[in-house]
Order: structure tokens, then sequence, then C-alpha cells
């Protein structure tokens, strides 16, 4: 049943999400998170870095699930479908990318894992409950189908993308001991940071299937997140491999940036 403080705090929370990506875009202009290559000393206490994963994008999961039986719209097939795609890239995220990395001579700060520990909470609490309580349209809303499959359609490409870097930079990375080589072959040859644009790619599929200012404020939050962590993990590589590194490479977007 709908409450005024529920309502209240899903309205505060929406907000915070859209406030929270300008800021996240002008201090990464500035400051790059300190975990993978661009780790460095001085945060504080660290963890292991399947740990952290798996600690940080947990809320995704469980608190979805325990969210979504809450809504009025938790029995309806579309809002089980909606939440899918959601919950199918946060189980990869979550329970198989951390099984897949090392953590010899790696580690993650705990400070930037608690940061990513609070929005995964708030995120996770807006997208379930818009899909399962405050989506209510989903018997009217004639253009549903179409949306879900053109928006499905970009976030399972998305997705691929996203996975098949992840795996050749992990791969990468165990075959060098820990270490940091030029990454070659697919879209490594157009971007920096494939991994990257294909998770763009997947929240504005996400965006379009969802169609709502929650959907649209994860998109630009994911942008604000990723487009300048990639741009200075271009200029990373090229400080690192100079004249090895390809120039012509963009560091998200192929062709574009």
């Amino acid at each position: 049943m709908l409450s005024d403080s529920d309502q209240t705090l899903f309205h505060y929370s929406l907000l915070s999400l859209y406030l929270m990506a300008p800021l996240t875009w002008i201090s990464l202009n500035f400051l790059q998170a300190p975990y993978g290559k661009h780790n460095r000393p001085g945060w504080g206490p660290t963890i292991s870095p399947p740990l952290a994963w798996f600690l940080m994008e947990s809320p995704t999961l469980w608190l979805t699930l325990l969210l979504f039986p809450l809504g009025q719209n938790f029995s309806n097939p579309k809002s089980i479908l909606l939440m899918s795609p959601y919950l199918f890239h946060y189980f990869n995220r979550t329970i198989i990318y951390p099984l897949r990395l090392s953590s010899k001579g790696n580690t993650f700060p705990l400070s930037m894992a608690s940061t990513a520990f609070v929005f995964n909470l708030l995120n996770a609490y807006l997208q379930a409950r818009w899909v399962s309580h405050y989506k209510s349209d989903y018997e009217n809303d004639k253009l549903f189908w179409m949306r879900f499959v053109f928006g499905l359609m970009i976030f399972g490409l998305g997705m691929w993308v996203n996975v098949w870097a992840d795996k050749v930079l992990v791969g990468l990375k165990k075959q060098s001991n820990g270490g940091y080589v030029v990454p070659k072959g697919g879209l490594f040859d157009l971007v920096s940071c494939p991994n990257y644009f294909g998770e763009i790619l997947e929240w504005l599929g996400w965006a379009v299937m969802n169609w709502s200012w929650v959907g649209l404020g994860f998109f630009l939050f994911t942008c604000a997140n990723l487009v300048p962590r990639a741009r200075a993990s271009r200029r990373w590589y090229l400080e690192k491999f100079k004249d090895d590194y390809p120039k012509q490479r963009k560091a998200v977007i192929p062709f574009l940036y």
C-alpha cells in the first residue's frame, strides 16, 4: 500500500540521483577513483578486489529481491520481465565477475567500496520500487512491448560487449602476472575502454525499456561516472606505453569520443 513516507523517500532519492550525476562528472574530471589501474595509496584500509566487488554490488540483488514483492505490481508479468535484465546484469557483476578476479597483489580501498555500496543501495531502491510499485500503467501502456524489445536489444548488445571486454582484460592481467599490457583486437582497436562503452549501452537500453525519470537518471549517472574514467584511462595508457599505444583510439565511444 502506498504511504506518504515512502513516496517522500522515493522522490528525494530520485532527486539525489540527479544531483549526483553532475557532481560525479565534475569531480572525476579532476580526481579518479583509486582502484584498478588508477589505484594509489592514501585512501585508507584496503580489501581484495573480488571481495570489494561482491560486497559493494550486492545491494542490487538482495535489496531488489526484498523490495520487489512489496510493490503493487510485483505479480504483473510485465513488471517481472522488466526487472529481469537489471538483475541479470548484477548477477554477473556481483557473483560471476568477482570469481574471475585475482586477489594476488591487488587491493581495493574500503572507502571506495563503501561509497559504491551506498550508491547501489540508493539505485536499487529506486529501480526496484519504480518497476514494482510506482509504474502504474502496465496495462494501458500501448508502447510497452515496442520499447521493451528495442531497449532489450540495446541492453543485450551492451552486456555482451561489457562481459567480453572484462574477460579480455582479466585474461591479459593474469597472463602478465598482475601487470598491464596494451589490449588489442575487436573494440579494443577502436576505444580504450570497451567495457565502459558496453555498460553505457546497457543502461541506455534499460532507460528505453524503463521509460521513466528513474531509468534516465541511472543512465546519466553511468555516463557521468564512466566517461571521465575512460578518458583518464586513455591518458594513462598513452603515458605508460607512449609510442606503443595507438593514438587514434578514442576513449569510450567508437569514432567519436
